[in-house]
Order: structure tokens, then sequence, then C-alpha cells
């Protein structure tokens, strides 16, 4: 299982760009993956060929109308691990001895 964090945004369609990310979120949703939706960007957990089949179709959908598209994306592997969202949260609140907002 792989982490995948990403943002995908069009660099032509203005400041305001919450229609294309929704595009986004729905090809996330579509996929069946677990996932995390943040201010910044997108974080998805799952097999490595199904998270990299998730950005390229979010690619993909921007690309239909969008001339200019940029996308970061960087990912976390660890042998064996599955369903760290909760994990790597509750060790930092293990750690400082209190909940994080989230």
């Amino acid at each position: 299982m792989v982490l995948m964090e990403f943002s995908i945004t069009p660099l032509d369609k203005g400041a305001s760009v919450s229609v294309y990310v929704a595009r986004c979120v729905d090809v996330v949703e579509q996929a069946g993956l677990d996932y995390r939706l943040n201010p910044m960007g997108t974080i998805v957990e799952g097999p490595i060929d199904r998270v990299l089949d998730v950005l390229r179709r979010c690619f993909e959908a921007l690309a239909t109308d969008c001339e200019r598209v940029t996308c970061a994306a960087k990912f976390d592997y660890r042998r064996g691990d599955q369903s760290r969202f909760d994990s790597k949260l509750a060790s930092v609140e293990q750690k400082l001895g209190r909940p994080v907002r989230k």
C-alpha cells in the first residue's frame, strides 16, 4: 500500500478552481480508494497501480478543457502497512499526549 498526496491545478482558469478540484474528487471517489481532501490537495491510499491510475485519470479529466495543468505528487510507501491515515495521526497524538486539530 502507498499513500499519495497530490495537487493538480489548471493554470489557465483563473484564481478560483474549485470546479476542477470537484472534478478530480469525483475521479478519486469513483476509484473506491480511501482518501482525505485537505485545503492544499488530496491524499489517496491504495496499491501503487491504482493510486497512479487515479492521478492519470485526474490529469485526463482536466486536460479535456484546460490548456495548461500543473501537478505535484509525493508518495509514502511502507512495506506491509495499510490503513495508515489513522495510525500516523494516532502516533503523533500519542507523543503529544493530546489530540491534534483535524
